[in-house]
């Protein structure tokens, strides 16, 4: 067997193109879920609280700030060593949200195919048919 033949046997499987498909739309579901927290959850939360709860301009400068600058961009443009825990802040808030909705789906997720396990299948006919070839054999007195 040559090695294009066997890579083509590899690439076919089902668990190569499995796996793809799972990539391509977990990254798609993850711009859904990007915009959700960006467009929708925020802005809620934005005015539950009554104010901006972006941190990234929260900072602490370390060491020297020779000019007194008080803006995160002039200090960073001035060299001056800065902690920008804001940021850091922001990003665990998006996903500490993001999680929370993730969470939220995948339970909606699992209470729907329960509810799919829980119905009984079919029994196929030609079992049904089976069985009642057997009751009727049953019947029958021996010979």
């Amino acid at each position: 067997m040559s090695i294009i033949q066997e890579f083509k046997e590899f690439a076919i499987k089902g668990n190569m193109m499995d796996l793809a498909i799972g990539v391509i739309i977990g990254g798609a579901f993850g711009k859904i879920i990007d915009s959700l927290v960006k467009d929708i959850i925020m802005p809620l939360i934005t005015v539950i609280t009554g104010g901006g709860v972006d941190f990234t301009q929260k900072f602490f400068v370390l060491g020297k700030n020779p000019d007194n600058l008080q803006s995160l961009d002039a200090l960073t443009k001035a060299g001056v060593n800065v902690l920008t825990y804001g940021n850091f802040l922001t990003v665990l808030l998006n996903f500490l949200i993001l999680a929370w909705v993730v969470f939220l789906m995948v339970k909606v997720l699992n209470r729907i195919r329960k509810t799919e396990e829980a119905a009984p299948a079919a029994t196929p006919e030609d079992v049904a048919l089976l069985r009642e070839i057997r009751d009727e054999l049953k019947k029958r007195p021996p010979l």
